[in-house]
């Protein structure tokens, strides 16, 4: 048993993605990892920011979780990938559990964008140096 990340989803989450999760592709042997253990290292990966070879030794091996990682962020012809799809329902049922509107209604845009936006294609902005080139 591995120590909990604050990545980490619970175990009430994952079951309600199992399924989709299990079934994603056909399976031709037992799978050699939790698949709940797989999917909480790439949660990891994706909110820490590492490198795969620096995932911590208490997660599945880091080439199998990449493995999973590449074969869930292929866009399908909708455009969006498995992962992103999984992690959009698992948002829905977070908010729907609170009792929030499974859709946000508010935007926060970045003041410095807004104020940029229509001088930015004549003038250009170099954010590295803080200056208009």
């Amino acid at each position: 048993m591995r120590k909990p990340y604050p990545s980490d989803i619970t175990r009430e989450q994952y079951e309600l993605i199992r399924y989709d999760i299990e079934n994603f592709k056909k399976k031709t042997h037992p799978p050699d990892y939790d698949m709940y253990d797989i999917l909480c290292a790439i949660l990891y990966l994706i909110k820490e920011g590492i490198s795969w070879r620096a995932m911590p030794h208490d997660f599945p091996e880091y080439n199998s979780v990449y493995y999973h990682f590449r074969s869930w962020s292929k866009k399908d012809e909708t455009g969006q990938s498995f992962l992103e799809r999984i992690l959009a329902e698992l948002v829905v049922m977070e908010r729907l559990a609170h009792d929030r509107n499974p859709e946000p209604t508010m935007l926060i845009v970045d003041s410095k964008s807004i104020q940029n936006a229509d001088t930015a294609e004549t003038k250009g902005y170099d954010g590295g140096k803080k200056s208009q080139v």
